[in-house]
């Protein structure tokens, strides 16, 4: 690829849609269309809140983990290889940006336990580019990937 040659990574067919709808904000509910996600939300502490809830960030944090977890058992599973006892945890972080607002970043660690340290990278890398939420923040956010 040419620098300043974006690839494309917008879907050509929808195949499924998730719906979720928020209650006052930061200090409230959300619940998913079929009623399978019903949750109280509370701003952190951290960021002056009681925390007597969930948050978006450890929402985007558990959506982004089992993502890229999936999209990395693919992409070994097309490889040829099991990867059962990996996992993925994602930090989520949220502070204020240069332009009045605020932003993201994004720590994931993955566990590759049965895999040499090289082959597990190209693992990573092929997941990183297989991912949608890899896909939706390339470029717009922070994210790392830490190997362990």
């Amino acid at each position: 690829m040419t620098e300043g040659t974006a690839v494309d990574t917008r879907p050509t067919k929808i195949v499924y849609v998730a719906e979720a709808t928020a209650h006052g904000g930061r200090d409230g509910h959300v619940t998913s269309q079929d009623g399978r996600l019903q949750l109280k939300v509370a701003m952190p502490p951290a960021l002056g809140g009681n925390g007597d809830g969930t948050n978006p960030e450890q929402l985007f944090a558990a959506g982004y983990s089992a993502c890229f977890h999936n999209a990395l058992i693919l992409v070994g599973n097309r490889a040829g290889y099991d990867l059962a006892g990996s996992t993925v945890a994602a930090k989520v972080g949220i502070g204020p940006n240069r332009t009045r607002g605020y932003g993201l970043a994004v720590a994931l660690s993955v566990s590759l336990p049965v895999l040499d340290a090289e082959l597990a990278a190209r693992l990573v890398d092929e997941a990183h580019e297989v991912c949608p939420y890899s896909n939706a923040t390339r470029g717009n956010i922070d994210v790392t990937i830490l190997l362990g």
